[in-house]
């Protein structure tokens, strides 16, 4: 139907007769004579995400498809076929790829008109914002906005960066796993399907590739990797979505520096290829225990300082009892030094009903206490601090923190994880709050050494903190419960877009990690059972990573949301608003499969 695409056409084509075909992205009458941007996407050149080529036809050159061109409208879909021509000069478009030449439109065939208005403007010189759930509901024709054909055209190019340099330079194949498996503890809440042919059985959606890929290395498969759906049943925010995609892999006979200098490599690749960015390597490392200590947070934005200073050694016999009763129950104090602090930050934003406040008080923090270093270099503060530290320990908490004239502290007191969740949360927003943040840096980071378990005050037991697979640190076998785990994330301006681990492969350590979160021989058994077998047949030393697609491909691309990087994405309250789904299926389905449902609507 076409020769060409629209965006490949230049000034060598001129004098041929090319056929086209697309949607009317605009449409000008100019005294008769009548001016078509004809849009589609596709083509050879990966670059052209889109492409845009002036279609003429006036009355007198192009008699053919003058009354065609007249009935056109945005958004109609047609089939062009005429005369590549040099444009004028003075009309020429720098901007455009296209910009040198126009067809003069021997005939236009109308394939498809548009019947109903559209609901938003769809053309590449459309700037309305359009409300999410109306993008959502039409999302045919938001994703033919040029926003989304890049940001689909981008998701794509970094899927064949890692295709290509997995399969053709590092000797990976890629394996399916199951989708339909079983229900296992240790993770968010699974999806479940109901089994009609095993009445009151019910196969989960898998929320990782995890167990088939450690089989999988069992299996003798020594380089694996999938692009992998996986699903997962929990609150959704910005970055998270109930279905979403990794890239899987996993490895055998590799150390975890093979597995981290593999990963820099492909990393790079990505880079290179699809954004044409050189990045520095090594990529820098910090051990779990110096990101939570300098940052609070185990995927840090490194891209500016406003680094913490635990004072707790320096507080803990003072007077001030927010201070020495945090130490004293087992928790710390930490410092946010803040230069210049004092001309941006005023005791109204720190104090109830203050912005900064608030974001303390959502983090869990019940206040915030202060100090002010004035330009004289003397100590300004108020309240119970100021009449309970004395002038020593003040001056040895400014001499700690490296804080001069100008200087603004904000303290966090209390247990270790409310005091680093409290000032990571206030230095990224003050962070932001004073350009402090480089937007066109890009910042990666290794964090390694994760403790193995983290306690669940809930149910009161030790849980995996990345999953019940991961391999222990060989010289803390002696204790588990305080052991650190050969865990590594990748973290990419703040955003974790990686993780992985080497694995456990011998039995008794399985066994042993079961035993430590809580799971009886029995259960570890009924849930794990295949899996503890497995390793009875010659297992070799493996380890792996799973890689975030959605929110490498978002960073990639500059959005906020994962939501512009998938094609057909949910909302936050996990509903497809253009297929309407969820939604109710026939009692006949249910009685095939043994389900009732319990639900009673509110009245």
């Amino acid at each position: 139907m076409r020769t060409y695409y629209c965006g490949e056409l230049r000034t060598k084509h001129i004098g041929e007769t090319v056929t086209l075909c697309g949607w009317v992205d605009r449409r000008r009458d100019h005294g008769g004579v009548i001016f078509i941007d004809l849009r589609d996407t596709g083509g050879k050149d990966p670059i052209q995400h889109m492409g845009i080529v002036q279609i003429v036809s006036d009355p007198q050159r192009t008699p053919g498809s003058y009354e065609q061109a007249e009935a056109l409208r945005n958004e109609y879909v047609v089939q062009v076929t005429g005369r590549v021509t040099q444009r004028p000069e003075e009309s020429r478009n720098p901007r455009l790829p296209t910009g040198e030449i126009e067809i003069y439109a021997d005939r236009i065939e109308l394939l498809n008109p548009v019947h109903k208005q559209l609901p938003f403007q769809v053309g590449t010189t459309d700037t309305e914002s359009v409300r999410e759930d109306l993008r959502l509901k039409y999302r045919y024709l938001d994703l033919r906005r040029l926003r989304m054909t890049h940001n689909l055209q981008l998701r794509h190019q970094v899927v064949k960066a890692i295709r290509r340099y997995l399969e053709d330079e590092q000797g990976f194949i890629e394996v399916e796993t199951p989708i339909l498996t079983r229900s296992t503890p240790e993770g968010a809440r699974d999806f479940l399907v109901p089994s009609r042919v095993n009445p009151g059985e019910w196969f989960a959606l898998p929320q990782s590739p995890q167990l088939f890929k450690q089989l999988l290395m069992v299996a003798a498969c020594d380089r694996y990797y999938q692009i992998a759906r996986c699903f997962r049943d929990e609150d959704l925010r910005a970055d998270r979505q109930p279905e979403f995609t990794q890239l899987d892999m996993e490895m055998s006979f590799m150390s975890q520096e093979d597995i981290l200098q593999l990963n820099e490599d492909l990393v790079c690749h990505i880079f290179k290829q699809v954004k044409g960015i050189v990045l520095p390597r090594p990529f820098p490392r910090l051990t779990y225990a110096e990101a939570m200590a300098k940052y609070g947070s185990d995927k840090p934005d490194t891209r500016f300082g406003l680094e913490l200073v635990d004072v707790s050694d320096l507080v803990k016999d003072s007077g001030f009892k927010v201070f020495s009763g945090a130490i004293a129950s087992g928790g710390i104090v930490k410092v946010l030094p803040i230069p210049d602090g004092n001309d941006t930050i005023s005791n109204v934003r720190i104090k109830p009903g203050g912005d900064l406040f608030k974001e303390a008080s959502e983090a869990g923090a019940k206040g915030l206490a202060y100090l002010r270093v004035r330009d004289d270099g003397e100590i300004d503060t108020i309240g119970a601090i100021k009449d309970n530290l004395t002038e020593a320990q003040k001056q040895e908490i400014l001499s700690r923190a490296g804080a001069t004239s100008g200087h603004l502290l904000l303290f966090g007191a209390g247990a270790a994880d409310m005091v680093n969740k409290t000032l990571d949360r206030l230095r990224q927003v003050i962070g932001r709050e004073l350009g402090l943040i480089d937007s066109e840096k890009i910042n990666l980071l290794w964090v390694t050494d994760f403790p193995m378990f983290e306690w669940n005050a809930d149910e009161k037991r030790l849980e995996a903190l990345h999953h019940p697979f991961t391999a222990p640190n060989p010289s803390d076998l002696n204790d588990l419960k305080t052991a650190r785990a050969q865990a590594y994330d990748l973290v990419l301006n703040g955003f974790e877009i990686g993780g992985g681990s080497l694995r456990i492969y011998q039995r008794e350590i399985q066994e042993q990690v079961f035993e430590t979160i809580g799971l009886s021989p029995e259960e570890a058994q009924d849930k794990f059972g295949f899996l503890l077998e497995a390793f009875e047949y010659g297992t070799p030393p493996h380890g792996g990573i799973a890689y975030g697609l959605d929110r490498l491909v978002m960073l990639l691309a500059g959005e906020e949301s994962i939501r512009d990087v998938i094609a057909f994405p949910k909302t936050q309250q996990a509903r497809c608003l253009l297929t309407d789904a969820p939604s109710r299926v026939d009692e006949k389905q249910l009685k095939e499969l043994h389900v009732a449902s319990t639900y009673k609507p509110k009245s």
